[in-house]
């Protein structure tokens, strides 16, 4: 069922629809990384204190203070992605749902309700606080099998794995209840295994948010009603 899901996704990707979102979440995901890269090469100079300062207060190497500031940029990036992704992506999770449904699923789509804006905030922001705050308490069994070598990379997997699931599982129980919007707890976990191990490779986990959503719907709907497959609307010259 995941790979037919992962298929079905992957075939999205032609929908403009989907594009337009691919291209918003990555905009404002990006725009919030870049944001932390500015604030680093404010407060880099604080950090490192006087050691690296000249006479005159300021960085003696300017090109220190923009190597800094870069990798900074990156470390939050690659540690933070899945948080602020995941949570940029609920503001647009409901287009991706509407776009799949319309096309495979129109029963589904006509029965299914969009949560309210507020609704949307609050289970972004929860979905925010959970993956800090579990990972924060899994830091000390993080560092404990570090010795181990593959340990804590699985950890981190099973850990993020079981957030990311149940987010997608959120994402479409707010629309359709819990019965409809069902995944199940492996399919949970598989989608969110995989998805969390996407997101660590780079130019992929710029998909994946998207895809995941889509497969989340596919996997929900299978069994109610196998996708029907509507043509997309020919592009306009």
């Amino acid at each position: 069922m995941i790979v037919r899901a992962l298929l079905l996704s992957l075939q999205s990707l032609s929908d403009g629809k989907i594009v337009k979102i691919i291209f918003k979440t990555l905009a404002i995901t990006l725009a919030i990384f870049l944001t932390f890269g500015v604030a680093a090469w404010f407060t880099l100079p604080l950090v490192l204190g006087r050691w690296a300062l000249g006479d005159d207060g300021l960085l003696a190497d300017d090109g220190l203070l923009a190597i800094g500031a870069f990798a900074v940029m990156l470390l939050f990036g690659w540690l933070l992605w899945r948080v602020v992704a995941i949570a940029v992506l609920w503001f647009f999770s409901d287009e991706i749902i509407d776009a799949i449904e319309a096309r495979h699923y129109p029963l589904q789509a006509q029965n299914g309700k969009r949560p309210g804006g507020v609704q949307s905030v609050q289970l972004a922001l929860g979905s925010a606080a959970r993956a800090v705050g579990y990972n924060l308490l899994a830091l000390p069994v993080y560092a404990v099998l570090l010795v181990t070598g593959v340990g804590t990379g699985l950890a981190f997997l099973l850990v993020n794995g079981l957030l990311l699931g149940r987010d997608l599982q959120d994402m479409l129980t707010a629309r359709h209840g819990a019965q409809q919007g069902q995944l199940g707890k492996l399919s949970q976990l598989g989608l969110g295994a995989g998805g969390t191990a996407a997101m660590l490779l780079p130019f992929v986990n710029l998909l994946v948010p998207v895809v995941a959503t889509a497969m989340a719907v596919h996997m929900a709907h299978w069994n109610n009603r196998p996708p029907i497959s509507v043509p997309l609307p020919p592009h306009k010259k």
